[in-house]
């Protein structure tokens, strides 16, 4: 993401947890790209800052932290953050940014890796509109689809509720995969079915042939997805909208966790229900 708006011939602040990234990055955009010390440092030096972790508490770590964004950050400046996060959190972190003077955006993103690096990202953004039209041009570089869902925490509700359906989705999948392929199906002939009929789905066309040739490197992995899947379930509980398919779907990307499938791909928790029929969903 940093490498497309460094492309595009921004100036950008770089920082990582793992320094080393940031420091090779900036090693191949010199005069453009500058290493930080700190998330202060890149805020201090930004009028538009984004970033993207893992989970709420990393969130919570790096913009309100001691060496945090918020701690560097010029009244009137922005912080988007394009982390998966809980709304909650992101209705509050608004309210807090904006005490300060700085505005706030949760602009959490779709597209896993091969989305990043083609800077074909799709943004579900959530904050100020007026604002969200001048920093625009910012996100231009690494998203295909810019969505401004409404205020803040929209664009937050609006990724839960798309990586709700998709998880739901993969769960079928796996469930239909194994059916079919334990009964003697060719699992790429019934692909072809699905790919013609009304179960045709984008997420099935990319993911099933990772499946049949067995290869589950990570694009976006089981533990985050689960860590989605567990956002979802709190903001049901919170507006009081039961999510029964959504609560098995988890435990089922729990068992894929204690088998040990955690940081494999999300379509790796098709292993759990092969695991448990005795049969390999694979190219024949």
């Amino acid at each position: 993401m940093a490498r497309h708006l460094l492309a595009a011939g921004h100036d950008v602040a770089l920082w990582s947890h793992t320094i080393a990234k940031a420091t090779e990055l900036a090693s191949q955009f010199p005069g453009k790209a500058t290493v930080a010390g700190s998330p202060k440092e890149v805020a201090a030096a930004s009028e538009c800052t984004f970033f993207i972790v893992g989970d709420t508490a990393m969130s919570d770590s790096v913009v309100f932290g001691e060496d945090g964004l918020l701690a560097g950050a010029k009244p009137g400046s922005v912080i988007v953050d394009a982390s998966t996060v809980a709304p909650s959190y992101s209705l509050s972190s608004s309210k807090r940014c904006a005490e300060k003077g700085v505005h706030y955006f949760d602009a959490p993103c779709t597209g896993s890796k091969p989305g990043a690096e083609k800077g074909a990202l799709t943004f579900m953004v959530g904050g100020d509109k007026v604002v969200f039209e001048k920093v625009k041009p910012f996100f231009e570089p690494m998203g295909k689809n810019l969505y401004f869902c409404g205020g803040p925490s929209m664009g937050m509700n609006a990724k839960l509720t798309q990586n709700l359906i998709l998880s739901n989705i993969l769960q079928a999948f796996n469930e239909g995969m194994v059916l079919a392929t334990k009964a003697g199906m060719d699992p790429q002939l019934m692909l072809e079915v699905l790919e013609n009929s009304a179960a045709k789905s984008g997420l099935i066309a990319f993911k099933a042939p990772y499946v049949f040739k067995r290869d589950f490197s990570t694009n976006f992995s089981v533990k985050w997805m689960h860590k989605d899947i567990g956002l979802m379930l709190d903001s049901g509980k919170q507006q009081n909208v039961p999510l029964p398919l959504t609560s098995l779907t988890h435990q089922m990307f729990q068992a894929a966790i204690s088998s040990g499938y955690g940081e494999e791909d999300i379509c790796a928790t098709i292993k759990v229900l092969e695991g448990m029929a005795g049969v390999k969903v694979e190219k024949v």
